[in-house]
């Protein structure tokens, strides 16, 4: 069951990638392609107005954040209560020498199978609840920006297959961040149901909670997940900059279709700075997973589910390709792949909003690069 789900969200991912990287080849023979796919990309400023056929108003973004909050928020609770569930009942006295049992290579034992295999699960387990904490960070905040900072032109529009892409993409991103244990955990969750309606809410056991157990899973993390985390929050920060610069751009413009150059903050070196920031987010996402499955324990560099880049990106992005060709062996492709999705897709409409600048501005700056510094 597991396996199928894994299969079925990679064969996904490589259905939504391959076309988009036809699309980057720079070959006339594939012109025709080419253009094919960018009109399901194009949006907002750079959708002609011939184009709106078949489009939906721009400001439906907010849907892709309600859906993302509301079904990360289901497979969080479901996910951290199935580990709750399955973790060893510990005494706090007892805490700090399961911690250092932990840190020293020591198992906690509990339950049936007292092995390493059910503290390496746990473990995995533990990086799922991580990752979908930092994805619920970063849907609450693009909700939050869909509502309170972007003031969508009432003419800015979106292809309907890009609507329904994005749709696509926030469904798919939770479920890959917690696919390898997806199945144990619906049949948990099925399971507590069951029991509700069997027993009823009054015949329900309401236990205590114990909080040392409920944050166990925070607690088994290691350094290469804070080390995600720290990415994770940069580019977060950046996206929150870059986003107010161009929410500010548009305030009491809402009946004004006129548009002003950015600047500030990475602007200075790209086009889409927020495109930048959201490509180191998902792969500070891939990093700590991947690092983390390792069964060499071979650390290697990781980043998070977000979507931000920083100035020195260029200079990161070497980082992190070097030590994924070094950990290419521990990592989940079920992330890489999801995180290659959102390359060719940002990269293809940070490259066509580049050219759009270009175009319309005269004094565009022309040091700026498409989306990374110094490189593209």
């Amino acid at each position: 069951m597991e396996l199928g789900l894994v299969t079925l969200l990679r064969a996904a991912w490589v259905a939504a990638i391959l076309p988009i990287v036809f699309a980057l080849i720079p070959s006339s023979k594939l012109s025709f392609f080419q253009q094919f796919v960018l009109g399901f990309a194009k949006r907002g400023k750079i959708m002609q107005a011939s184009s709106n056929k078949f489009s939906v108003p721009q400001k439906l973004f907010i849907h892709f954040y309600i859906l993302a909050f509301v079904w990360t928020t289901l497979l969080l609770a479901a996910t951290w209560l199935y580990a709750y569930s399955t973790t060893p009942k510990i005494s706090e006295p007892l805490l700090f020498s399961s911690i250092a049992s932990h840190l020293t290579g020591g198992s906690h034992i509990f339950s049936l199978q007292r092995s390493h295999t059910s503290k390496e699960h746990r473990s995995r387990i533990a990086v799922s609840i991580f990752l979908l904490l930092l994805m619920e960070a970063q849907v609450l905040r693009r909700l939050f920006e869909s509502i309170y900072v972007f003031k969508y032109s009432p003419s800015a529009r979106m292809h309907i297959l890009g609507y329904l892409t994005g749709l696509f993409f926030y469904t798919a991103v939770p479920i890959s961040l917690c696919c390898n244990h997806a199945t144990e955990v619906y049949k948990f969750g099925l399971s507590l149901i069951q029991e509700f309606i069997v027993k009823g809410k009054d015949r329900m056991l309401v236990a205590e909670v114990d909080w040392w157990r409920f944050l166990n899973p925070l607690m088994q993390l290691r350094w290469y997940s804070w080390m995600g985390a720290a990415i994770f929050c940069w580019g977060w920060i950046h996206q929150c900059h870059c986003h107010a610069i161009l929410g500010s751009l548009r305030e009491n413009r809402e009946d004004n279709d006129d548009y002003v150059v950015p600047y500030g903050d990475w602007f200075q070196y790209v086009s889409s700075p927020h495109y930048l920031a959201e490509i180191v987010t998902s792969l500070s996402l891939s990093n700590v997973l991947g690092v983390f499955i390792s069964r060499l324990n071979t650390h290697k560099k990781l980043s998070t589910v977000v979507l931000q880049v920083p100035l020195c990106f260029s200079f990161v992005l070497k980082v992190i390709y070097a030590a994924f060709v070094v950990a290419s062996g521990c990592s989940d492709l079920t992330i890489w792949l999801l995180w290659g999705f959102t390359v060719a897709n940002l990269v293809l409409a940070a490259a066509e909003t580049h050219r759009w600048y270009l175009h319309k501005f005269d004094n565009y700056p022309r040091n700026r690069f498409a989306i990374f510094p110094f490189v593209y």
